[in-house]
């Protein structure tokens, strides 16, 4: 079961199919979907949303191989701004999207400490692998921050074509020492 998770800013909550109209308005945006994995169609159909809950993400849930929430400002919780999951699959454990409007806030990385975070003190998980294109210099940052370290680039496809891809990788050993190296760097 997907918990309902919370940070200094956002509210995580777990998917369910009431969510499909709202991520159906707001994830259809070139600028979220380009760096997505090519399984993502493009131009998105106009009941993409709905059967990619109803006929997808909600049944892994219900297998246990997917743990997904939306991504709900504190100050707005009705308003779906991103979403982001974790999940049982080789290379492939934590992919995320944020509307552009909320972009370059800090706002993903605190989505992404909050899962890193329930993947290994909750599911018990020894380690978190990361795909991500290399030209999308933001997601890397965040794994930078997370103190993840590069393991391998291949070349994968995306929405928008094939990419040098990078797969980032972080250990719950190294996880734990990253959070204890940033709490101690924000008291200063």
């Amino acid at each position: 079961m997907t918990p309902e998770l919370e940070t200094a800013r956002l509210l995580l909550r777990p998917l369910q199919l009431a969510d499909a109209d709202q991520l159906q308005k707001v994830f259809p945006q070139w600028e979220i979907v380009r760096y997505l994995a090519a399984v993502v169609p493009w131009p998105y159909p106009a009941d993409g949303a709905y059967k990619y809950v109803h006929d997808i993400a909600l049944p892994s849930i219900a297998r246990g191989e997917v743990w997904q929430w939306t991504l709900r400002l504190k100050t707005d919780p009705d308003q779906i701004i991103g979403s982001i999951d974790v999940r049982v699959k080789e290379n492939e454990n934590r992919g995320f999207w944020l509307d552009p409007r909320w972009q370059r806030q800090g706002l993903m990385t605190e989505a992404c400490d909050a899962v890193t975070d329930f993947w290994f003190e909750t599911l018990k998980f020894p380690v978190l692998r990361a795909p991500k294109a290399v030209i999308n210099v933001a997601s890397r940052r965040i794994s930078e921050k997370q103190g993840m370290r590069l393991v391998a680039t291949e070349e994968r496809e995306y929405v928008s074509g094939r990419h040098l891809s990078e797969i980032w990788e972080i250990t719950a050993e190294d996880w734990r020492a990253s959070k204890k190296r940033r709490a101690k760097d924000a008291r200063g």
